[in-house]
């Protein structure tokens, strides 16, 4: 009776593995299928600017807008900078090493590649746009996010991802001067350091100043300040498309052109993806950190992106400067909600297994 009990129980525990695999499954699944709201909204934006273009006193007032939001936008980013988390994840000093590395230098190699590739056969603004796209900063909400669903170093993430964020206002400016001065793609003049410190650093420092005073407010309204952060961005789009139709932005293109750099942009971030799992394996880093280096480094802003090309280059440029930023916001949500899923699955299927016994 005692081995029939046993057996049950066995059986039991085997049955509701098998379950939670099954659901775990089908969460990855519809995971995979869900298309981020934020990005239909950008799709939306982009149709608007180019069915209503802003023209005239109306370009200029919402370029106005735009750049009031962008400090905006900024100001926030500095006050919700919190100390406490960067001091309590500055121990993991490998992983942010390897975190900068890849979002700072191993990007901008396959940026440097991808661009040769694209002007081949697609217009020299997306190949440069491509070379944008990966000399961005990570990505700070979406990358702790997955980082807590696989069950990664949440406070590592935290250090990582905001300091990417932070040293890619100062450094991909000067990337971009680097790697994209003289190809008629813009780079980086005295106006455009003037813009990013009007812009983008000194409402970064005066939010990062006044966080004491606004912590609570920020802890209270995330759903606010989210919405804020949401709305600058959709500003800057609808300008920047909105300037670029005017130009003759859609004549230019052809849906073929969209499949390319679509294709691109997931080949960029496979190789991404797999580059940052094969060396935190190859370095012997814990499950943990690993996944904090897959997650925060395989990842590009469209939150700091899109106002720093919106501060490098001109209006009419900015729009298929950032289409491919755009294209890769959607490629990585899906990608990364899928691999989160079987980490968090692996890690559920672990902890289940009984112990081996002696």
């Amino acid at each position: 009776m005692a081995r029939f009990r046993a057996t049950r129980g066995r059986a039991g525990a085997n049955w509701a593995i098998q379950r939670t695999g099954a659901f775990m499954k089908a969460r990855i699944i519809a995971a995979a299928l869900r298309i981020d709201r934020f990005l239909l909204l950008l799709v939306a934006t982009v149709v608007i600017a180019s069915i209503l273009p802003a023209r005239g006193d109306f370009a200029d007032i919402a370029s106005l807008v735009s750049d009031l939001a962008i400090a905006l936008l900024f100001f926030l980013h500095g006050a919700k900078l919190s100390r406490q988390a960067i001091m309590a994840g500055i121990r993991a000093w490998p992983v942010h090493l390897l975190v900068l590395l890849a979002t700072f230098v191993m990007f901008p190699i396959f940026g440097v590649v991808a661009r040769q590739v694209a002007d081949i056969w697609l217009d020299p603004n997306i190949g440069a746009g491509i070379l944008l796209l990966c000399l961005m900063p990570s990505t700070v909400q979406s990358s702790i996010a997955f980082t807590s669903i696989a069950g990664g170093n949440v406070p590592a993430a935290v250090c990582s991802a905001s300091a990417s964020s932070t040293i890619g206002v100062f450094l991909t400016p000067l990337l971009v001067a680097m790697l994209m001065s003289g190809s008629g793609s813009g780079g980086l003049s005295l106006d455009s350091i003037y813009a990013i410190a009007l812009q983008l650093l000194l409402p970064f420092a005066v939010g990062h100043l006044a966080r004491p005073l606004l912590v609570r407010f920020l802890d209270r309204y995330k759903a606010l300040v989210t919405k804020v952060d949401r709305g600058a961005i959709l500003s800057v789009v609808y300008v920047a498309f909105s300037a670029a139709v005017v130009e003759g932005l859609w004549s230019r293109y052809a849906p073929s052109d969209l499949l390319w750099t679509l294709l691109i942009c997931t080949v960029i971030l496979g190789l991404a993806l797999t580059t940052t799992t094969t060396v935190a394996r190859l370095l012997g880093l814990k499950k943990e950190d690993e996944i904090t280096v897959v997650f925060c480094g395989s990842k590009k802003s469209l939150a700091s992106g899109v106002p720093i090309a919106s501060a490098l280059f001109p209006a009419a440029m900015v729009g298929p400067l950032i289409l491919p930023l755009m294209l890769f916001h959607q490629i990585q949500l899906m990608a990364c909600s899928v691999i989160a899923q079987r980490y968090a699955t692996a890690r559920a299927e672990a902890e289940a297994e009984p112990p081996a016994s002696a």
